[in-house]
């Protein structure tokens, strides 16, 4: 059962999220954010892993700790869910577009948190959601999940759009990394023998 399960209380937030790798990609989700809401929904949706997430942080002050946060345990949620990682795939590269704007993710499930984040935002706001925390939300996910992460959006004119294709572009990078691969089932994909520390 490939399932992971995280709770995280801090005095800025309290955050339960809950995934299933091998799931449907169900979704629901409760941050408090409705465009932070609206990304992981996608992500759960073009990942076909199931998420839960019920977050209520200190959003009288703005939105940075409660994204940070639920990225952090979203990433423990996946490293947990992957347990040894035998079998998995472990790379996978996709583009991704949402009609104007095109963005490539590159991941490796390496156990060494990396992240390039190469998405340039012409505004400062989507909404009352700070486009600077998508990279945030990216780097505590690739952190805290101990993957290696490439995001590079090619081209795009609408922030809505351009965030859109990260998140989808992960979704679909982590549903192909993910996947068991039958002729490697019981096999950690590395010549080490193991990923991680």
């Amino acid at each position: 059962m490939r399932k992971g399960a995280v709770a995280r209380k801090t005095k800025e937030t309290d955050v339960e999220v809950a995934i299933d790798l091998d799931g449907t990609g169900a979704s629901s989700i409760a941050t408090g954010i409705g465009f932070l809401d609206h990304m992981l929904d996608l992500l759960a949706r073009h990942s076909r892993i199931d998420v839960h997430v019920k977050a209520k942080g200190d959003l009288h002050i703005d939105h940075h700790h409660t994204t940070e946060d639920v990225g952090i345990a979203l990433g423990q949620a996946l490293k947990q869910a992957l347990g040894d990682m035998k079998g998995i795939s472990r790379y996978a590269d996709v583009h991704v577009p949402m009609d104007e704007a095109l963005t490539r993710v590159v991941i490796d499930i390496s156990g060494r948190p990396f992240l390039v984040f190469k998405v340039e935002f012409g505004r400062a706001k989507v909404g009352p959601f700070d486009t600077e925390l998508v990279e945030e939300w990216f780097r505590a996910f690739a952190t805290n999940a101990g993957v290696t992460l490439h995001v590079a959006t090619l081209y795009g004119g609408n922030d809505h759009h351009i965030a859109e294709s990260c998140f989808k572009g992960l979704a679909r990078a982590l549903r192909a990394a993910v996947a068991v691969d039958p002729r490697a089932a019981d096999e950690v994909p590395s010549t080490k023998g193991r990923l991680g520390n």
